[in-house]
């Protein structure tokens, strides 16, 4: 039965959204090219070739070479897997975290909500990709920082909708009868709050994956993320912007449209999710 509803709910997001199924269908060629891509790269994407250096795109090289001869198709397909794998571990992260602060507060009260609450609000006061950038400065450009520096700035989104969440469901009757039960709030918040509140925080997951992507890119385009030579989409960018007046847009133009299309597609995957787990846009 859960299975069929599923398949039913993610036809009528299809069939209602069809943006929605070509976001879905750019996610899974997304995965194949972080998993897959460096196996499927016609060249090395960290061997330069000088003979070869900004060569626009050709048959050889449908998306040119840089300045140092490295081909740009297989550097911006192999960026993938850093991408997207710091933007799962950075969500991953802040979901688990926060979600557990978030339901801790909502459930318990008292001087535990407000200390939580004065953490978020503290996150909350700066400008997220400003506090990111300090704490990736303090704790150095690697890409365990870059993951720590976006799962905190993430952590309000999960906390703040998961202590909402709690506080709705918490004095509800069969979260009554569990108690009644003999289950402790830890039990009780584990195994029967946080699972009736887990279908709408997956639409905050998606919107803050493409965020995730976005700012581990910003970081590295302003020095503070990965560092070179490692394929990664904002650098790429950022080493294509030096090019920009001298005409080699290649550069800088498909790195920039590969981010562009991973932040749309799981901005398009969000809003699918949302009409599957909505009653009120199924009725």
């Amino acid at each position: 039965m859960a299975v069929s509803t599923l398949i039913r709910d993610t036809r009528y997001a299809f069939g209602q959204n069809p943006l929605t199924l070509m976001a879905a269908i750019l996610f899974v060629f997304l995965v194949a090219c972080a998993l897959l891509g460096p196996t499927l790269v016609p060249y090395d994407p960290l061997a330069s070739d000088a003979m070869a250096r900004m060569q626009p795109p050709s048959l050889g090289h449908p998306f040119g070479t840089d300045s140092l001869g490295r081909d740009m198709l297989s550097r911006t397909i192999v960026a993938t897997r850093l991408d997207l794998g710091m933007a799962v571990f950075a969500v991953a992260l802040s979901f688990v975290v926060g979600t557990a602060m978030g339901a801790v507060a909502g459930y318990l009260g008292g001087w535990m909500d407000k200390v939580i609450g004065r953490i978020f609000d503290t996150i909350m006061a700066f400008p997220l990709f400003v506090l990111a950038m300090g704490i990736v400065a303090a704790l150095g450009n690697s890409v365990i920082n870059i993951v720590i520096a976006t799962a905190v700035i993430n952590l309000p989104f999960y906390g703040r909708f998961a202590r909402a969440e709690v506080n709705v469901r918490r004095d509800l009757a069969f979260i009554e009868a569990a108690r009644m039960g003999g289950n402790g709030p830890m039990s009780v918040m584990a195994r029967h709050i946080v699972p009736n509140i887990l279908p709408p925080m997956m639409v905050q997951i998606s919107l803050n994956m493409g965020w995730a992507i976005l700012n581990a890119a910003g970081l590295s385009f302003i020095g503070l993320g990965v560092r070179p030579p490692e394929p990664e989409w904002g650098i790429m960018v950022s080493e294509g912007a030096a090019y920009i007046f001298s005409g080699e847009w290649w550069t800088f133009v498909f790195p920039g449209m590969a981010l562009v299309l991973a932040v749309f597609c799981f901005n398009l995957l969000g809003d699918g999710l949302r009409d599957m787990i909505d009653p009120r846009r199924r009725t």
